[in-house]
């Protein structure tokens, strides 16, 4: 428990002190009432948060002293909740790896992030040096004093609603009263720095409530928030209603119709979450073309028209999230140049079509009989319809199944196993294995040197002045090309964005399905539906789902995953059999399915995890550490149906229909 951390205690805000920090916002931002009275309602609703917090400690230890029910505790959870949610916005904005360690992470094992606990600090480094301790996760420096990592059990509310809405919480008192003291004493650390903040900026505040509609539709309103009392759709309202009573004070500047269609707008999406309450029947597709897509373009045109500067534009650093796109489903709603060492001034279609060269060469592999094209194919969505590739070894193949290329780019992890940490070092793996390429960039960058065609494109490219192909010229090429195979132009997004009039029921029912009740989008994350983390996109997941050698087998897949994929201290349990959650954009074009290509059909995937994986296969003995839940999803055969129309109808034909190769002949 927490008490025996050791730590000084940080106290509840007193109501007086916190009056006079009201008063002395007022003033700070005399010239600026709308942002005062902003930040005084964050304030004070952060205030009714710890103030909650405080309730939530005293249930729990009065249920683990039988004084009061389960029922007590979960109706004061789902209440401290509710308060969070109108204030998450801007905590998340301001302190997101907090709230990911301690507050509102996902209820899975994982890594130390920060393990601080295991050195000892110079007292010079630190007037006090227990600022490690009673600071936010976000103003500590990462990988500063970088330990061996150990795996940590999740805490936080994700957990916490696991716990408290399940039959196990009567055995689990003790967990109970952990928990709840931990999450008391973490969100005080983080809300005493919230409290010392001497500025809340306008346009943090309608950034942060921007980034919080991706949120809530991807995190919120799927149940992934909410994972064991799924009461996703109040938080949602809960959400909306924070950002819409504290965003007011800073419209009051804009035109009335543009201040009243804004608040309409919020107030429709309330009240639709008010009278569309039931988690399966909600009507996701709905709130997002309704509300949802709507509040994230209003939200901006109101952020241009305030005049206010942009936080991209406040910082060297290149951003993952696009803050002009106008549609969560937009194509430039990410920026696919945060996730390549290739920076966009670099890349040129020159470049682009020399990396489509090289792409489809055949030459620059030892045996001469493999290019990248030969495992992605343009007719099949960059895959080969093969359970695994044909190996440049006669006779062999490649360890697992070839994923799709399109999209591949957004990502900060490649490959299965999460073994390379961008495009270029994704490449060098492919260049030395001896069942691809299986030869060296010192081999490779001799053949394009000694070839008169490869000189003349490399020099108009790069300017190379005599100077030789390199291999990072070589990289940067095929980077550029891979980069531009990107996919957000199939029927759904059309209809998403409003290009599209209509849009088949089965398909309406397919996403619902999807989103809410299969559980799908919990992991599979909009609008790339792969496992890169919303809102900001810049972390990939990875799931121990529990893949069967086959699809009615006895044994499960013997691949070790991620464990065995020699990252830096990821040689762990909990990673074992672990691999990246790959996009199911053009998933009816890229058959077979998962990492050994076992699952020939859409229909042989929705049952292996209608069933539960291999945990609901009854071997949870081999997969010990299994992410997928093991419950079936009781989907029905129409269920089933309608979600493979919603998977057909993201498929996106623009690449397959065009499968030149380059304009160098090998």
């Amino acid at each position: 428990m927490i008490p025996a951390l050791k730590i000084p205690h940080v106290s509840v805000l007193p109501a007086v002190i916190l009056l006079l920090m009201v008063i002395l916002v007022q003033f700070t931002y005399r010239k600026d009432p709308g942002v005062a009275e902003a930040k005084a309602i964050v304030l004070r609703k952060a205030a009714e948060f710890e103030k909650h917090l405080q309730l939530l400690q005293q249930t729990a230890r009065e249920y683990h002293s039988g004084k009061v029910t389960a029922a007590a505790v979960q109706k004061q959870f789902l209440e401290t909740r509710l308060v969070y949610k109108q204030v998450a916005f801007l905590l998340t904005y301001y302190y997101p790896e907090h709230i990911k360690e301690y507050i509102n992470g996902a209820p899975l094992p994982h890594l130390d992030p920060y393990p601080y606990e295991e050195i000892q600090l110079p007292e010079t480094y630190y007037q006090d040096t227990n600022y490690i301790r009673l600071a936010p996760l976000d103003y500590l420096e990462p990988n500063a004093y970088l330990k061996t990592r150990k795996v940590l059990a999740p805490r936080g509310m994700q957990v916490m609603d696991e716990l408290i809405f399940s039959e196990a919480l009567a055995g689990e008192r003790d967990k109970l009263l952990t928990l709840t003291d931990e999450l008391a004493f973490r969100s005080r650390i983080m809300l005493q720095a919230l409290y010392k903040r001497r500025y809340i900026q306008a346009h943090e505040l309608m950034e942060a409530a921007r980034l919080e509609m991706v949120r809530l539709f991807t995190l919120g309103i799927t149940g992934f928030d909410t994972p064991g009392s799924l009461h996703a759709l109040p938080e949602a309202k809960a959400s909306l209603a924070g950002m819409f009573y504290t965003l007011k004070p800073l419209l009051t500047a804009l035109p009335i119709h543009e201040q009243n269609h804004l608040l309409a707008t919020f107030s429709g999406a309330m009240q639709y979450l008010e009278v569309h309450h039931d988690f399966n029947t909600f009507d996701r597709l709905a709130f997002l073309t309704r509300y949802i897509n709507p509040l994230y373009r209003l939200l901006l045109e109101a952020h241009q028209a305030l005049g206010l500067v942009n936080s991209s534009a406040l910082t060297v650093e290149e951003p993952s999230w696009n803050f002009f796109s106008q549609n969560i489903f937009a194509e430039d709603f990410l920026n696919p140049y945060y996730y390549s060492l290739l920076q966009k001034e670099q890349d040129s279609e020159r470049l682009r079509g020399l990396g489509k060269t090289l792409f489809y060469d055949k030459r620059l592999s030892s045996s001469t009989r493999m290019s990248c094209g030969s495992c992605h194919q343009p007719a099949l969505a960059f895959t080969d319809g093969k359970a695994k590739s044909l190996a440049s070894v006669e006779g062999q193949v490649v360890k697992r199944n070839a994923p799709s290329l399109i999209n591949a780019v957004y990502a900060d992890r490649y490959f299965y196993d999460l073994r390379a940490f961008d495009l270029e070092e994704q490449l060098e793996h492919v260049v030395v294995d001896h069942l691809e390429f299986n030869t060296s960039f010192d081999a490779l960058v001799e053949k394009l040197n000694a070839d008169t065609a490869y000189r003349q494109s490399f020099n108009q490219a790069f300017r190379l002045e005599g100077k030789p192909i390199t291999r990072y010229q070589f990289s940067a090429a095929l980077a550029s090309y891979v980069l531009s195979l990107r996919s957000f132009n199939s029927r759904f997004d059309q209809y998403v964005r409003g290009e599209r009039e209509e849009i088949s029921e089965q398909v309406r029912h397919g996403f619902n399905l999807f989103m809410g009740k299969a559980a799908c989008g919990t992991c599979h994350f909009a609008p790339l539906f792969s496992g890169l983390v919303p809102p900001l996109y810049q972390e990939n997941e990875s799931e121990v789902l529990g893949v069967m050698e086959k699809p009615g087998s006895n044994k499960v897949d013997d691949d070790a995953g991620r464990a065995a994929g020699k990252a830096y201290q990821e040689n762990v349990e909990i990673y074992h059999q672990s691999f990246k959650t790959v996009s199911i954009r053009n998933a009816g074009l890229t058959a077979p399915y998962f990492h050994n290509g076992a699952y020939k059909t859409l229909e042989e995937v929705l049952d292996f995890y209608d069933h539960g994986g291999a945990g609901g296969l009854g071997f949870s003995y081999e997969v010990p550490h299994q992410t997928l839940p093991p419950d079936s999803l009781h989907l029905n055969p129409a269920e089933k149906k309608a979600i493979i129309a919603f998977l057909h109808s993201l498929s996106d034909t623009t690449f397959t229909e065009n499968t030149t190769a380059g304009q160098i002949s090998p």
